[in-house]
């Protein structure tokens, strides 16, 4: 059974190959540069950040998920923290054994351990079984995205 740790700078590689293994993550990441300046430097301000968690779930040595939480404070619903979930991806070979449900559980419970009043993610519109899955878990569908690419 996988266990959740936070990530180090060796994880990099794992992490990057996780998240280009989909359709989306093969267009806009690269697997084969995980000492890619940009990569490191998101990795050490996210390490640096008392308020962001980079976290893997390991099993058997071998990095088979990751998820990113940040930690916000806000002036709505009276100074109210949010939990934002991003970035969450489970390895093929894992799937479907609910690892991904134990590390969104996983992640909620850290928001709450910090005094969150909501924890909220986004997802992209063509990934429909992500949908089914945290709809499932509780989620709502109570905002439109959007995003404006620099």
């Amino acid at each position: 059974m996988a266990a959740f740790r936070a990530a180090t700078t060796a994880d990099l590689p794992a992490i990057i190959a996780l998240l280009a293994d989909d359709p989306l993550g093969a267009a806009r990441e690269e697997p084969g540069l995980p000492a890619h300046a940009g990569y490191q430097a998101a990795f050490d301000a996210i390490e640096a950040d008392p308020n962001q968690l980079l976290l893997v779930a390991e099993d058997a040595g071998e990095v088979v998920g990751t998820l990113q939480v940040t930690f916000t404070p806000g002036l709505s619903r009276k100074g109210a923290w949010r939990g934002q979930i991003e970035a969450v991806r489970v390895a093929a070979s894992s799937r479907g054994a609910g690892l991904g449900e134990r590390m969104i559980r996983h992640a909620v419970a850290l928001c709450r351990e910090r005094g969150c009043s909501m924890v909220q993610l986004t997802t992209d519109k063509s990934r429909t079984d992500a949908h089914r899955f945290y709809d499932r878990l509780g989620f709502e569908q109570s905002h439109y995205g959007y995003k404006l690419t620099l």
